[in-house]
């Protein structure tokens, strides 16, 4: 089930990021504040997956003029459409509200982000560096990639 994420769901939403951070390395620096991070300046809408048996899922968020964030999928929610899913509702929205939809993607090898988003129709731009720097203090290179809305 996919739902509007509520400002209740943050505590469940930080508990979901912190497994995935432990598992992926997602978000690749860990935030000072989890919950302000799923709720950025600029936050247009943010959905949660629900599995039964799992709970949270998964969640999307949309913010700015289009840009597709803070997607993450839990370990064990994994191979269960769920990504798919929360991405078919963030571009149904963005479809109805008339917008272009965006994301960036840290350049890693054999990504599997990568390879979900080229595999579901989004079409790589460009690459840029980061303005912010990995865990090491290393600079980050960012794939970009867009998705019309029609």
């Amino acid at each position: 089930m996919i739902r509007e994420r509520a400002a209740g769901d943050l505590a469940a939403c930080v508990a979901a990021l912190r497994a995935v951070h432990l598992s992926d390395g997602y978000p690749r620096n860990w935030p000072a504040d989890p919950a302000r991070w799923l709720a950025p300046r600029g936050l247009r809408r943010a959905w949660i997956a629900e599995l039964p048996g799992v709970g949270l899922a998964g969640h999307v968020a949309v913010q700015g003029d289009g840009e597709v964030s803070r997607l993450f999928v839990t370990p064990d929610a994994r191979r269960q459409g769920v990504a798919e899913a929360l991405v078919r509702r963030a571009v149904e929205w963005a479809r109805a509200n008339g917008l272009r939809l965006t994301l960036n993607v840290t350049e890693e090898q054999r990504s599997a982000a990568i390879a979900f988003y080229e595999a579901t129709g989004w079409r790589y731009t460009h690459t840029s560096v980061a303005g912010w720097t990995g865990p090491a203090g290393e600079p980050v290179r960012l794939r970009h990639y867009e998705l019309d809305a029609d």
